[in-house]
């Protein structure tokens, strides 16, 4: 397994993690298109993890890379303040995989 494979492994990560992101903390823009990116991401980031099995070994560490660029982008993105967002990634690998979840939105119980 290569430095590509890896690198692939956060980009598919930070791609996911922005989009949930953007997804909790902007509820008012929880669309379509933003559903079928989640969607989207969390097939990629699958089929990369079934063709690179030794990946798995390295998705904490992944997710804790990913995450911090993807705060740095949803900052970006949506206009919010770093601190909006949790200095820990707030969802588990399990979660990040499963098609079923989807984050609460911040205040919603």
């Amino acid at each position: 397994m290569g430095r590509s494979e890896r690198r692939e492994l956060v980009n598919r990560l930070v791609v996911l993690l922005l989009h949930l992101l953007k997804w909790r903390f902007q509820t008012d823009r929880q669309g379509n298109s933003r559903r079928l990116s989640i969607k989207e991401q969390r097939i990629r980031l699958k089929s990369h993890l079934e063709d690179n099995p030794s990946l798995k070994s390295y998705l904490d560490w992944a997710i804790t890379q990913a995450y911090q660029l993807a705060v740095i982008e949803a900052e970006r993105e949506t206009g919010l303040p770093e601190s909006t967002f949790p200095v820990i990634c707030p969802f588990t690998c399990q979660q990040l995989l499963d098609d079923a979840f989807w984050p609460e939105a911040v205040g919603s119980h």
